[in-house]
């Protein structure tokens, strides 16, 4: 509306500069074009992390064997382009012995993806872990189930941990989970 000394009334000029805004924005919007096959994108993921078997310098540790621990990964991939990412992942990791549970370490775990093709993928992953730990984790990552919204991969990570005076240990696990 326009008042007696002919300026627009203080709604209608926000209403002006909000449209003006949306249309431009939309507009900035619409002309942007996606890059091919769809990148720069981000994907998540969840799963379940089993440690199957342990070696360090003493004889080798099994899952089971005395106590079950299971890992609950956590991760943000950030795709540049189909062969290569970046990933955050963080693993919260349940021990269970004598019948009771704790929260025995957290680790967060980022690192480098490597798209093999057919659905095969390579990480390298750096490892920090709560209990004083720290290395690096190779994994070999497979989608077994390709849906339009979600899939279904399966991995073996290989964590190899230094410190906190202890031994080295390398470890073989298995990975399953959800990607969306």
């Amino acid at each position: 509306m326009i008042n007696s000394k002919g300026f627009a009334s203080q709604p209608l000029k926000t209403s002006v500069l909000a449209a003006l805004i949306f249309f431009s924005a939309s507009g900035m919007a619409a002309a942007q074009q996606a890059a091919p096959g769809g990148y720069p994108k981000v994907t998540g993921y969840v799963g379940l992390l089993h440690p199957i078997v342990t070696f360090s310098a003493d004889k080798p540790h099994y899952n089971f064997d005395g106590a079950y621990t299971v890992g609950l990964p956590t991760g943000i991939n950030l795709w540049k382009s189909q062969h290569t990412g970046f990933s955050m992942e963080f693993v919260p990791t349940i021990r269970a012995t004598g019948g009771t549970s704790k929260m025995s370490n957290f680790c967060f775990h980022p690192g480098v993806l490597f798209g093999l093709g057919k659905g095969w993928v390579a990480a390298a992953r750096a490892a920090f872990e709560t209990s004083g730990r720290y290395g690096f984790t190779p994994v070999l990552n497979k989608t077994v189930i390709k849906g339009n919204h979600l899939s279904m991969f399966a991995a073996v990570p290989i964590p190899v941990r230094f410190g906190n005076d202890q031994p080295a240990t390398l470890t073989i696990g298995f990975q399953f989970g959800v990607t969306f």
